[in-house]
């Protein structure tokens, strides 16, 4: 992770640092020029990542991405491998999903995930769900066991309970630093608004995973314990289909992190496939979030995968921790 280049917008808007540098930019061309194979990219959020929480983040992306290749190396689905690395991810307490999740303004936890598979765009989520240690699996029970998309707050709490996931208590999934943040973040409007990009704790370490599988499928998954101090029963963008995350076997899979209420407004996954055409990925992906600052004031990040295999990774805010993983090489 290293200093974004600045970029200035127009109408005064603050300078927007986006892209990655020149030497992760050359790392990533390797893989995005090489043949198709299976091929996995993940993030644990775009944020102010403060120094003390670099390593950790970077380790954790890197342990995720291995993980998600393993088993595309063993022949599984890149259905399989989204859910499997973002499982890594959200039992990491350095990120703020499943283990390491926030509180709302009550004290308690909410978890919004989705799963999407492009090969015939099934999608399952789940949002403001109960404390449980794994958000994403239980987005793909949505998606393969009911009809439906979508589940929230007690219903989807109580869906997971019927298929014999435990449901946790509150502070078995949050640590002693998100209870110090809960206390100094004491206001959900700034909490949001104000400290976003600004504040050290004002943490969105969504995180997320896109891959392709040896048969060429996409799937995407992206999983998050939202914002310190949000109110109750706030969904952001992550569990949203076309905003948090996307999978078309046609166009590519993206998931997203950022500001959620800005993600959303502009539809930032769907958006960032529709600029796929013609451009390369990283470049579709840094469009998307130009875009978005522009209109809506918003900042976030992208991972990004074509059909080709060609990776994407972008970011408008300080920081994103993610990791890449294709023949038994991981970069970061």
């Amino acid at each position: 992770m290293r200093k974004l280049a600045e970029d200035r917008q127009d109408g005064g808007r603050r300078p927007m640092r986006r892209t990655i540098g020149t030497s992760m930019r050359a790392a990533l061309r390797r893989f995005s020029t090489a043949p198709p194979r299976p091929v996995v990219v993940v993030h644990g959020g775009a944020w102010a990542i403060p120094e003390s929480l670099t390593a950790a983040s970077v380790a954790g992306c890197e342990a995720a991405a291995r993980a998600g290749l393993e088993v595309l190396e063993r022949g599984g689905s890149a259905l399989d491998c989204v859910e499997a690395a973002t499982r890594v991810l959200e039992d990491d307490k350095a990120f703020d999903a499943g283990h390491g999740a926030v509180l709302n303004e009550l004290g308690e936890v909410e978890l919004d995930a989705i799963v999407m598979d492009g090969a015939d765009l099934r999608s399952g989520a789940v949002a403001a769900i109960g404390p449980v240690a794994n958000p994403v699996s239980v987005a793909r029970m949505v998606m393969e066991r009911t009809p439906h998309c979508l589940l929230a707050g007690v219903g989807a709490t109580r869906f997971a309970q019927s298929q014999g996931v435990p449901l946790l208590r509150s502070l078995d999934l949050v640590t002693a630093e998100a209870q110090a943040q809960w206390r100094e973040l004491a206001a959900f409007p700034s909490a949001v608004k104000t400290l976003f990009n600004t504040h050290p704790l004002a943490a969105s370490d969504t995180v997320g995973a896109v891959a392709l599988d040896a048969r060429g499928n996409l799937a995407a998954a992206t999983s998050t314990g939202g914002i310190t101090f949000k109110r109750a029963g706030r969904v952001g963008d992550s569990p949203l289909i076309g905003s948090g995350c996307y999978a078309d076997n046609e166009l590519g899979a993206v998931s997203c992190t950022g500001h959620g209420e800005s993600i959303m407004r502009v539809l930032l996954a769907r958006g960032v496939l529709a600029l796929m055409d013609g451009r390369a990925a990283p470049d579709a992906c840094a469009l998307a979030l130009r875009r978005m600052h522009a209109r809506v004031g918003g900042c976030g990040g992208t991972i990004s995968l074509k059909p080709s295999g060609e990776v994407g990774v972008c970011f408008s805010t300080p920081r994103m921790a993610w990791a890449c993983a294709r023949g038994g090489e991981v970069r970061s």
